[in-house]
């Protein structure tokens, strides 16, 4: 399967619509994010059950402005619409396959558990008694 550039006015709806989604944060300028490239469409061709999607930053500046990439390549996860991975730096291919085989075994009822436990501990209202 082949890599679907994100953009700011599809970026919502293949995030929402799929509930496993890689994402390269790239430019065209950058040497690491060539060399990272055919690493990333290569794993796409071996996981074509997930959606493998990339962000020009260049293009994007908004949306690369939105999640703080500030180093590229940067490789993230979205699980769910949880981002559950985030790293800067060209990914070698075990490196990559590793990575994802962690995300798939995420349980993410146990993740969004965890968000609800840390978002509630930090500063919403504590329980009298």
């Amino acid at each position: 399967m082949s890599t679907v550039e994100l953009t700011k006015d599809n970026f919502d709806q293949v995030v929402s619509d799929n509930d496993f989604v890689l994402i390269d944060f790239w430019a065209s300028w950058c040497g690491p994010c060539r060399q990272f490239a055919p690493v990333y469409e290569q794993a796409s061709e071996r996981h074509d059950d997930l959606v493998f999607a990339k962000v020009d930053t260049e293009a994007q500046q908004e949306l690369a402005a939105a999640f703080e990439i500030r180093s590229i390549p940067t490789l993230m996860i979205v699980r769910d619409n949880v981002a559950v991975f985030a790293q800067p730096g060209a990914l070698p291919e075990a490196a990559l396959e590793d990575v994802i085989g962690q995300a798939r075994k995420l349980d993410m009822d146990e993740v969004r558990k965890s968000i609800a436990q840390q978002t509630g501990a930090e500063g919403g209202p504590q329980p009298q008694g």
